[in-house]
């Protein structure tokens, strides 16, 4: 390897490393390889949620448990970073984003236990769209015509793929609209929250606030889960970890409308996930479609990287904020 690959390497490394911390930034090539982390983290946890529903347990508990082992999976962050962890100066915030969190949860998990897993993913690739209008009315994001574009051209990819109009509209349609609906409202709101807090604070405290909120209607309901299911309710707080974390770092990096262009990379995670574990069989326009989604989320993200260095917007460091790596930049 040359001189020259290793510093790129190194670079992006530093990139990586440092984007997690609170501020505002514009990396679109650090948000892309955050979000694709976490969108193949959200879809294990899609197929591990979906296999337990199918086991017989009830969505509302299943939500608990997934809020429940993932914050036991992050004391041990907890521990590391000590009582900071846990405080924050927009607890509103906080408290807004946990109540729309669990409609979201409650909705999807849900619409799970009455659609095909791969028809309530195509429904929730609305939540992009819905979470560039709330990105233009609450943040005041400016939004050009090649990132309206790609999120249509995203869309038009993911129902090629899924096709969801061959069934009627019913009771799981109507909890999966509402899933990307709250969904939408969500991801403005978590790119507000990231310029003060840094992404792991913002997890920690958000499932702080979901897994007693998440426990009372799961009582109503409550049977105890039997051996088998305990290593996939686990898995489902590990999955829930590795999603969130790496959301929040992408949605440190770049614009809120810009990370929803993004997520649309969960889509092949999620066939995949479909047909090993559900038989869901795949076809040519499955691929068509992929080839769709990838093109237009690889499209826009090298062309706001374009962009941003030509208009000298590569981030600026924040001197207060030890873990940015980048050189400070001034502006006359």
């Amino acid at each position: 390897m040359s001189t020259f690959e290793s510093r790129k390497l190194s670079a992006l490394a530093d990139t990586l490393r440092a984007s997690g911390a609170a501020g505002r930034r514009n990396d679109p090539l650090a948000a892309f390889f955050w979000v694709t982390v976490a969108t193949a983290g959200f879809a294990g946890l899609g197929g591990l949620a979906k296999y337990v529903i199918m086991q017989g347990m009830d969505p509302l508990q299943v939500i608990f448990f997934r809020n429940f082992f993932c914050l036991i999976l992050m004391l041990p962050l907890l521990y590391w970073r000590g009582p900071a962890l846990a405080t924050s100066r927009q607890f509103h915030l906080y408290g807004v984003r946990a109540g729309l969190a669990w409609l979201s949860m409650m909705a999807w998990f849900c619409a799970l236990s009455l659609m095909p897993y791969s028809e309530v993913t195509a429904m929730s690739f609305l939540a992009p769209l819905f979470a560039t209008l709330f990105a233009v009315v609450w943040l005041g994001e400016v939004v050009r015509i090649r990132r309206w574009t790609a999120l249509a051209v995203g869309f038009i990819g993911a129902m090629i793929i899924l096709r969801p109009g061959h069934s009627a509209f019913g009771l799981g349609q109507m909890f999966a609209l509402a899933s990307a609906l709250s969904s939408g409202i969500i991801g403005p709101l978590l790119k507000q929250m990231t310029g003060k807090d840094d992404a792991d604070k913002i997890v920690f405290i958000s499932t702080m606030l979901l897994a007693p909120l998440s426990l009372i209607p799961a009582l109503f309901v409550w049977q105890w889960p039997v051996a088998s299911l305990l290593p996939l309710l686990v898995g489902m707080g590990f999955m829930a970890i590795i999603g969130h974390v790496a959301l929040m770092r992408g949605y440190a990096c770049a614009d809120a409308s810009l990370v929803s262009t993004f997520e649309f990379s969960r889509l092949p995670f999620v066939v995949a996930i479909s047909y090993l574990a559900f038989g869901e069989t795949t076809d040519v326009w499955t691929w068509v479609g992929a080839v769709i989604i990838f093109g237009a989320a690889t499209y826009i993200t090298r062309r706001e990287a374009v962009l941003a260095h030509a208009a000298g917007k590569t981030r600026c460091r924040d001197v207060t904020d030890p873990l940015c790596l980048t050189p400070v930049q001034l502006r006359f």
